[in-house]
């Protein structure tokens, strides 16, 4: 009886399994990172803004910052009556005006009238601490003063993208002038623009959103922009009826001047105040 005999084939040397290969198949695929590792790029839509519009674009490691002082008006003063009367008014002549202090809000003990110092200024993460150092001394070098506030007025950012309902500074314009000048060393190292050269202190207390803006705006949903009113800019009118309503009591005892203890700076979302010599 003859027994068959099976054939088996082998692979040549060329054939033979890479080692390298086979590690990499048992290699398991690392799974993706959590979603509050992930930094978001801001989004620059007006939808989410109010329709305001960024005037400098996104740039990851730059941070927009903000050099000022900052005023208390208490809840129980006649300041702050002045400011809740004089907006109601304000918004009445011109529906498209916004507060910056949403004064229907009783929650805090007082709101701050912000006079600014800078204009905006962009910094890299390590200059960030440079001027820090720059607003601390200025401040230990300062000793506190008054400002006062005599007219309504209405100014336009450079962008002309916002139009904005201001308080004039009266006394106190000396001192501001010399904080402001103590940044320009630093700003001008940065290359960037310094703060008016005959500047006009003031605090805003309102806004609104340009006409200029809107049209130039590209926002996703056509059917939103018309939600955000705009105007062309604020009729001189609403200044000379506040003028000759409120100005006065403005300008007054009742009102009295403000004390400036503390220079604030402001990098992206974060406040840091040197509280000036007494």
């Amino acid at each position: 009886m003859k027994r068959s005999l099976t054939l088996v084939s082998y692979s040549s040397s060329d054939e033979e399994p890479d080692p390298n290969q086979a590690q990499l198949k048992k290699r398991k695929k690392l799974p993706s990172l959590s979603s509050s590792l992930v930094v978001q790029t801001p989004k620059d839509d007006p939808a989410l803004h109010q329709g305001r519009i960024r005037t400098m674009p996104h740039v990851d490691g730059q941070w927009a910052s903000h050099v000022y002082v900052s005023i208390e008006v208490h809840r129980a003063s006649a300041m702050y009556k002045l400011l809740l009367d004089s907006l109601q008014t304000a918004k009445e002549l011109e529906p498209a005006l916004h507060d910056f202090f949403g004064l229907g809000d009783e929650s805090g003990k007082h709101l701050d009238l912000h006079i600014s110092l800078s204009r905006p200024i962009f910094l890299r993460a390590h200059q960030r601490d440079d001027l820090k150092r720059v607003v601390r001394s200025l401040a230990e070098k300062s000793s506190s003063f008054k400002v006062t506030f005599t007219t309504f007025s209405v100014l336009t950012n450079d962008e002309k993208t916002r139009t904005f309902l201001a308080l004039d500074v009266g006394s106190g314009h000396h001192e501001l002038k010399l904080l402001s000048d103590g940044l320009a060393p630093f700003i001008s190292t940065l290359r960037q623009k310094e703060y008016y050269a005959d500047p006009r202190f003031h605090a805003s207390i309102a806004w609104a959103l340009m006409s200029s803006a809107v049209e130039s705006s590209k926002l996703a949903d056509d059917s939103s922009s018309s939600t955000y009113q705009s105007i062309l800019r604020i009729p001189a009118s609403l200044t000379t009826t506040l003028n000759k309503r409120y100005a006065p009591t403005l300008s007054s005892k009742s009102c009295s001047a403000f004390d400036v203890q503390d220079v604030c700076l402001k990098i992206g979302k974060d406040v840091f105040s040197w509280r000036v010599q007494g």
